[in-house]
């Protein structure tokens, strides 16, 4: 099975942390989704979330605020 590499998935300016975070929010909306109508899990909600936030269907968006103020502490 291949995989994206981390690389090709973040761009210049975001974490691994909020690409971890990303994909588990994402895979929980996935999980959610087909529970809600009922459909059976064909595949893992964290792979698809993954394809999803390489093929760039879904983007990373930073709190600029909640950044720096994390790094005056």
């Amino acid at each position: 099975m291949l995989r994206p590499c981390l690389s090709q998935i973040t761009t210049k300016n975001e974490s691994y942390y909020s690409v971890v975070m990303a994909v588990a929010k994402r895979a929980r909306e996935i999980t959610d989704e087909l529970i809600a109508n009922e459909k059976p899990l064909e595949e893992k909600p964290v792979k698809t979330a993954v394809d999803e936030l390489a093929a760039r269907k879904f983007f990373i968006v930073e709190d600029s605020a909640l950044r720096s103020s994390s790094r005056a502490e």
